[in-house]
């Protein structure tokens, strides 16, 4: 078994912008581990937010090399890395591999269904309530839009991308950037706007205004969860919880955290980072049981992978064997 690493740049259509900031394109690492003629690969995207760095992820990917080509399996993979974009490149390069060594599909391998197409949200970056009115104006047809908010002026650019969008479905990201004195104008506008969910509105670290709150919307966790173990620690303050593979650490510990989550009454959304096609494909395993889906990341580059994922207008196709699985 050998294990290899590269980095790949991938532009981006146009800036992204959340409340932390802007980029024009979006930084990857592609692993690949061949075995006895099969190659499983898979994508991850090292986030700043989290203390990741490209050469941070890559010198742990480079630590369990030893371990993997010698054998250590998905299980073995939890204890040698945390969570993170390391562990999750390397743990859906190993499921990639061993649906292609036992000649099925990944879902076979997970015991989960096949997967159907689904409807993913398509994201507005964080701007001027102009731009961002104009912005939905041309994504109208779309059905769900997931809208990135900063702080204040909030209200006014969800009214403006209502008046550009007037029949999506909205929902919401303030990427942390909300304050606790914000809530009780803010939520209730947000309801009466029509946003049927809002992600992570206040700071991981600052988010207990949260807990016992009455409000008429549901409050997504995004930055206060990224794995199973978390999840007692949150039940309180959120509705839902944001899944993405680059926090869990890869599809085995989303598995998990998705049927803790639902084990607990909370609901779900399968999230990503902006990645190729190739970051996308294990998510979609979890998409049966999410209230929503946003692997919009190939929609928001200037070019995918080829193959990539088909999307046809917000729906997404399930990945083929040669994008993965």
């Amino acid at each position: 078994m050998t294990l290899t690493w590269r980095r790949e740049t991938w532009p981006i259509r146009g800036s992204f912008t959340i409340s932390r900031g802007s980029r024009t394109a979006t930084e990857v690492i592609v692993v690949e581990i061949t075995a006895e003629g099969h190659r499983g690969w898979a994508e991850c995207v090292p986030y700043a937010r989290y203390g990741e760095t490209l050469t941070s992820v890559g010198q742990q990917i480079d630590d369990t090399k030893a371990a993997i080509e010698a054998g250590a399996d998905r299980q073995a993979l939890a204890d040698l890395l945390p969570a993170g974009a390391a562990r999750n490149a390397v743990d859906c390069a190993l499921w990639d591999l061993a649906a292609k060594q036992a000649g099925v599909g990944a879902h076979v391998l997970a015991g989960v269904p096949p997967a159907v197409p689904v409807t993913t949200a398509f994201t507005l970056s964080l701007n001027t309530p102009e731009a961002m009115a104009a912005a939905a104006a041309e994504a109208r047809n779309r059905p769900l839009l997931k809208v990135k908010l900063g702080g204040t002026g909030d209200i006014e650019r969800i009214q403006a991308v209502r008046h550009g969008a007037p029949e999506s479905r909205l929902i919401v990201d303030a990427n942390e950037g909300w304050t606790p004195d914000m809530l009780p104008t803010y939520l209730p506008a947000m309801a009466a706007l029509g946003v049927e969910m809002i992600e992570q509105p206040l700071p991981a670290d600052d988010d207990q205004a949260l807990a016992e709150l009455a409000r008429d919307v549901a409050i997504c966790a995004d930055e206060s969860f990224h794995v199973s173990d978390d999840l007692d620690g949150i039940v309180n303050r959120y509705d839902m919880v944001n899944i993405k593979l680059d926090k869990t650490g890869g599809l085995t510990e989303a598995l998990a955290a998705l049927q803790a989550a639902t084990d607990r009454g909370l609901g779900v959304m399968i999230g990503c980072m902006i990645g190729t096609s190739l970051a996308m494909a294990p998510a979609v395993l979890l998409t049966a049981k999410a209230q929503f889906v946003d692997l919009d990341g190939p929609l928001l580059l200037a070019e995918d992978r080829d193959p990539g994922i088909r999307f046809d207008g917000s729906t997404l196709r399930p990945p083929s064997s040669a994008v993965w699985g």
